[in-house]
């Protein structure tokens, strides 16, 4: 099926089961502890060995040498494979380090051994023993001393953008803001490792791993072993967490393969947590300039934003100009992006990944220049709304709320009653409020699907869809049951198995709209095969408890399915409705904040996201989904950093003892309202993704209710205490 025009109406809009509060049906699963994880499957029959790998003790060069003979010897190991011993393997399309194999150190905590044991101990231990000689280079690991040589990325990556004559226009400007913000280097920290079990059979491996994209690891771990795509078998049904940290192919799967092939047993490979955050991907370090011009009247006539950021060789930038692009107005725009070469292990997607740490400097811009004008925040940003993008003003946005979400947000917060900069105490805390304004763009993927009706009535649902803790089990099984007539019960989902039909995946705020959209399809040739079966005119025939009716007939699905069943399979893909209509996600976070007056602790009172993003599926797994969000914005505004070390070349908090994300005590009341609204050039669902627009902002609306408290503004994050105290006021 092609989604080439706007939808109309359709068995979803009925709204019976799609958008009712669902509870989790794989919720029992995991509150009960059955559901199966990546590290825990376990066959009975089979004897499982432990893999521990090694990570380069350098940042830059090459292996001279490596002596394996004595933790050869170690009690109860099995085997050592070695970088060296693996020679030169070939890099899947979506890695940009090398993931293992050959004598050159790309990073720190590159892969360069994997010890087998018995037990995990005994690898553990004898990994110790390994002894490696190294000749070291000089490596480039500060983003700031590299600035000067950043370059301008490839064409693909849309590095620069402009309309109008910034430059003229900012000069002419009766007021204008021009400052540099900085994020930092951040980790996904999920709570579930990198992890696989490998098991071979033949020439053909079974890959049980945490996943974010079956199809994509499974065609770059083909390439990386020198196999036949069809030779590889992968299983990830249930993910703890990814966060885009688990969307490219990761090394504890290449290592969990190359182990099982030569000891011939199903092999575990967890990567250690120093291994998570140095060997694996994170949210590269950003240094942000941003420049806007306004008339008196408020109106902004020049904006530009300028961001460098820092990769590996072949790497790309983060992306955080893009959300300038398209969230305010403005005739006169320049956007630009500059890419470092560093040493550092692998930057790439991180929840949010561009608008995340863009949003985080942006908005605390806009709030500068309100400040600048005397304009509320608020108003400041409804008057600079815009209805159409900015660079190309023929092409609308498909659905736009931010004044609704802005509005609803200051009502339901109280923001009339906001303070004055500095000007409320309540005992030893100074109280402000922030705002800040959500962008994230509406991304689909092709996906694709199986349904089947069983003898007994019963849907299945098949799709290699990954659910990363997001709720794509219940939004699956909803939209099978809104579309064939049926209760949730009544709908088994089978996800993460690349026997299945390929999916979207889960990442980039794509995979709900797009899944949903391939069982959409899939039910459709379902409903089809239905009523050809039992002799009724498609077009006409309508499913609805548990039967299909036409006219004055009807017959229950369990009948018309026959002792063999039905299938339909079908795949979402899509049309140009994206190039004539800029499809984007909108919202506006409130924050309340307490910043101590002695110290400069930063408390977090209350937290308020208004979200629209066209119909929503399924409002507690959405909630959850911005509520979680929020969580990690709040890490990103107050406490999450990786502390790089500019001689070695490494995050030297590289675990969660040092790299400090929000725990229960650090997050207050939260509250998420969903706009009540549809957009039909989005996808037949009329849904968009909200799981990463409950990031965008977050940190922003942070800074700016701690200024407000405090009168201190802080451009670098995170904004810890120390940034703050020299600005406080004085202490009797």
């Amino acid at each position: 099926m092609k989604f080439d025009k706007p939808a109309t109406t359709n068995p979803i809009d009925r709204l019976k089961v799609v958008g009712k509060p669902i509870h989790r049906i794989d919720g029992e699963l995991k509150t009960t502890g059955r559901a199966i994880y990546a590290y825990e499957w376990h066959d009975p029959d089979n004897k499982y060995a432990y893999g521990y790998p090694i990570g380069s003790a350098i940042a830059k060069g090459k292996i001279k040498s490596m002596d394996v003979s004595t933790a050869k010897a170690a009690p109860g190991v099995l085997g050592v494979i070695t970088t060296l011993d693996a020679g030169k393997l070939e890099k899947g399309e979506y890695n940009t380090a090398n993931l293992f194999g050959g004598d050159e150190i790309q990073h720190y905590h590159q892969a360069i051994a994997l010890v087998i044991a018995e037990t995990f101990e005994q690898a553990r231990a004898a990994s110790s023993l390994v002894r490696v000689e190294y000749t070291e280079e000089k490596g480039v690991f500060d983003l700031a001393a590299e600035k000067g040589s950043a370059e301008k990325p490839d064409e693909s990556q849309k590095p620069d953008s402009s309309a109008g004559d910034f430059d003229s226009a900012f000069r002419a400007a009766p007021v204008t803001l021009d400052q540099t913000y900085t994020t930092p280097d951040q980790s996904h920290a999920m709570m579930e490792p990198h992890a696989s079990i490998a098991a071979w059979n033949g020439d053909e491996v079974t890959v049980w791993t945490s996943s974010q994209m079956i199809d994509w690891w499974r065609s770059d771990l083909a390439t990386t072993l020198g196999v036949d795509k069809d030779k590889i078998h992968l299983m990830s049904p249930f993910i703890g967490g990814g966060f885009g940290g688990k969307l490219f192919l990761r090394v504890d799967a290449v290592l969990a393969a190359l182990g099982a092939k030569q000891v011939h047993r199903p092999v575990k490979v967890a990567l250690p947590r120093p291994l998570m955050i140095n060997n694996t991907t994170h949210r590269p370090a950003t240094i942000q300039r941003i420049r806007i011009g306004c008339g008196k009247d408020g109106k902004i006539t020049a904006i530009a934003h300028e961001s460098w950021s820092g990769n590996l060789p072949d790497g790309a930038p983060e992306t955080a100009v893009n959300q300038t692009r398209l969230l305010y107005a403005g005739a006169n725009r320049m956007t630009a992006m500059r890419l470092a070469k560093l040493d550092l292990p692998e930057g790439n997607a991180m929840r949010a990944p561009g608008e995340a740490p863009g949003l985080m400097a942006l908005e605390i811009a806009v709030d500068e220049m309100a400040e600048k004008l005397g304009i509320d925040p608020i108003e400041f940003r409804i008057l600079n709304d815009t209805q159409v993008d900015p660079e190309n003003r023929d092409r609308p946005f498909s659905h736009r709320d931010l004044i609704g979400c802005l509005k609803l947000g200051a009502e339901r917060f109280g923001w009339s009653n906001r303070p004055k900069v500095a000007s409320k105490r309540e005992g030893n805390w100074l109280i402000g409020m922030g705002v800040g304004a959500a962008f994230r763009d509406n991304l689909v993927l092709p996906s694709a699907a199986r349904v089947v009706l069983g003898k007994d009535g019963i849907i299945t649902v098949q799709t290699d869809m990954t659910d990363i803790g997001t709720g794509s089990y219940t939004i699956i099984a909803q939209t099978a049951a809104e579309m064939m007539g049926v209760t949730v019960d009544k709908v088994a989902v089978e996800l993460g198995d690349s026997r299945f039909p390929i999916s979207a995946g889960s990442g980039g705020q794509f995979g709900a709209n797009s899944s949903t959209s391939g069982v959409y399809a899939a039910c459709v040739k379902l409903r089809e095969a239905i009523a050809q079966k039992v002799g009724f005119n498609s077009e006409d025939a309508v499913f609805e408890d548990g039967v299909v009716k036409s006219g004055n007939r009807s017959v229950p699905l369990a009948e018309a399915a026959g002792a063999d069943g039905l299938v339909g399979e079908d795949k979402m893909e899509w049309g140009d409705l994206a190039k004539t209509h800029q499809q984007s996600t909108f919202g506006a976070h409130f924050v309340e904040v307490g910043v101590d007056i002695a110290t400069g602790e930063t408390r977090i009172r209350r937290m308020l996201a208004v979200c629209a993003a066209g119909r929503i599926l399924n409002p507690i797994t959405a909630r959850s989904q911005v509520i979680g969000a929020m969580t990690m914005g709040a890490g990103g505004a107050l406490s999450e950093e990786l502390a790089v070390d500019k001689k070695r070349g490494f995050f030297v908090n590289h675990d969660l003892a040092g790299y400090e994300v929000p725990v229960h005590a650090d997050i207050p009341h939260q509250d998420v309202i969903f706009l009540d609204e549809t957009d039909p050039m989005s996808s037949p669902m009329k849904s968009k993704g909200v799981g990463e627009l409950g990031l965008c902002g977050v940190s922003a609306a942070i800074a700016n209710a701690i200024y407000n408290a405090s009168g201190v503004r802080v451009r670098d994050y995170p904004i810890t205490l120390d940034k703050l105290i020299s600005g406080l006021p004085e202490v009797a």
